[in-house]
């Protein structure tokens, strides 16, 4: 288990990352993981590394192909 799904007891609904432009290019870090509250108002957002640039965004999680 990892310490996202220690939180709640429940794998994070979304995933936030850093997105930086360089070169034309999006290069994309993993930084933490979200959760919706009960009454689906808003996120508990678990941020493991806070960016000194670029944008964060938060995607829905979804299985890792092996």
């Amino acid at each position: 288990m990892t310490n996202a799904e220690t939180q709640t007891g429940k794998s994070p609904t979304h995933i936030a990352y850093v997105v930086r432009e360089s070169k034309g290019k999006s290069f994309w870090t993993r930084i933490g993981a979200a959760w919706p509250h009960k009454d689906g108002n808003g996120f508990n957002l678990q941020i493991e590394v806070v960016p000194f640039d670029g944008k964060i965004t938060l995607r829905v999680a979804t299985e890792k192909k092996d």
